[in-house]
């Protein structure tokens, strides 16, 4: 009927568990999200899942030397099974435009604006 407490210095708590080990773990990626948080945050906008993926793809795109527009940054979250509309892609490529983040580059692809490459570099 009642619990026992747990003692407050620990020394009989359990060590580790067996059911659900490594459940809250954090993903292997939360370095690097981080990092776009913190960016996100230097420009004054939230984080959103979608952000954080979107701002992901065209910085492993630039990694290998590509470039990505609507429908490539569209195609590589589908290839990660993020279920997201076309139209929702493009109106957080357009914010992340307007907040100046990203820049759409004359091909209509999209890169990380310069302003912001340095803020992830200091990061």
């Amino acid at each position: 009927m009642y619990n026992t407490p747990l003692p407050s210095d620990g020394s009989n708590a359990p060590m580790s568990t067996t059911i659900g080990a490594g459940v809250f773990d954090p993903p292997a990626d939360r370095h690097g999200n981080e990092r776009i948080r913190l960016l996100l945050k230097s420009f004054g906008l939230r984080t959103s899942l979608i952000r954080l993926k979107v701002i992901d793809a065209l910085l492993k795109a630039a990694e290998s030397d590509r470039s990505l527009g609507v429908r490539g940054v569209h195609s590589h979250l589908l290839e990660l099974d993020i279920p997201l509309s076309f139209l929702s892609v493009r109106e957080v490529l357009k914010r992340l435009c307007s907040e100046g983040v990203i820049v759409l580059n004359e091909d209509k692809s999209y890169s990380l604006h310069p302003q912001a490459a340095a803020v992830l570099r200091r990061l």
